[in-house]
C-alpha cells in the first residue's frame, strides 16, 4: 500500500497522541486541554472574537461558551464588547492568567522534549521546516481556513473569517398543509 495514502491519518494520529502526552504532562495544572488551548491562543491573539476563537481552536461554539464561563468566572479571561460590533464579545486574558501561561509552557516544552528524543536535532529541523512547508501548500489553496498568523492583521482591517459551515440538510416542511400530505 502506499504510505502517502495514510498521511492524513498519520497526521492526525500523531496529533492526538501528542495531545494526549500533553495531557498527561499537565494533570497537575487543574485544566482541560481545551482551557489550555484556549489561552495560548488568547495570549496569541489578545481581543479575538470568541467566533473566530471557536475556528482557530476547532472548538464547537457552544462549547467554547461554556470553557469560556468557567475560564471568565476563574477570573482567567474577561469579555469585552467589540466596539464596532454590539453583538460580539472581544476576549483578553486576566492578570492571573500569566503565570498559569508560564506553567503551560514548561509542560509543553516538556511533552515536546518527550516527542523529539529519538530524534536528531537535523531531523527535528527538516521536520519542523517540511511542516511549516505543507502548512504554507495547504494555506495557499485554502487561505480562508487558517488566519493563526495573520489575525492581528485581518482583525485591523476588519476581517474576520468564521468557521466554514456545512451546508444546511432539507428540512421536512413543518406547517399544518404538509404534515396533512
Amino acid at each position: 500500500m502506499d504510505p502517502l495514502r495514510n498521511l492524513g491519518f498519520l497526521l492526525k494520529d500523531v496529533s492526538r497522541l501528542y495531545s494526549l502526552n500533553f495531557e498527561r504532562h499537565a494533570a497537575d495544572l487543574n485544566l482541560t486541554i481545551a482551557q489550555c488551548r484556549v489561552l495560548c491562543y488568547l495570549q496569541r491573539n489578545e481581543g479575538i472574537s470568541q467566533v473566530h476563537l471557536a475556528f482557530l481552536t476547532d472548538t464547537d461554539p457552544m462549547t467554547l461558551v461554556r470553557i469560556l464561563d468557567r475560564m471568565e468566572a476563574d477570573e482567567l479571561i474577561e469579555r469585552r464588547s467589540d466596539p464596532s460590533d454590539g453583538r460580539a464579545r472581544r476576549l483578553y486574558l486576566r492578570p492571573s492568567a500569566h503565570p498559569l501561561l508560564k506553567k503551560i509552557w514548561r509542560v509543553a516544552d516538556r511533552a515536546r522534549a518527550q516527542s523529539f528524543s529519538r530524534m536528531s536535532a537535523q531531523d527535528r529541523a527538516q521536520l519542523l521546516s517540511l511542516m511549516q512547508q505543507m502548512y504554507a501548500n495547504l494555506d495557499a489553496l485554502m487561505p480562508a481556513a487558517t488566519e493563526t498568523t495573520s489575525t492581528a492583521a485581518g482583525r485591523a482591517a476588519g476581517r474576520e473569517r468564521p468557521r466554514p459551515r456545512a451546508p444546511a440538510k432539507p428540512r421536512a416542511p413543518t406547517h399544518a398543509l404538509a404534515a396533512k400530505t
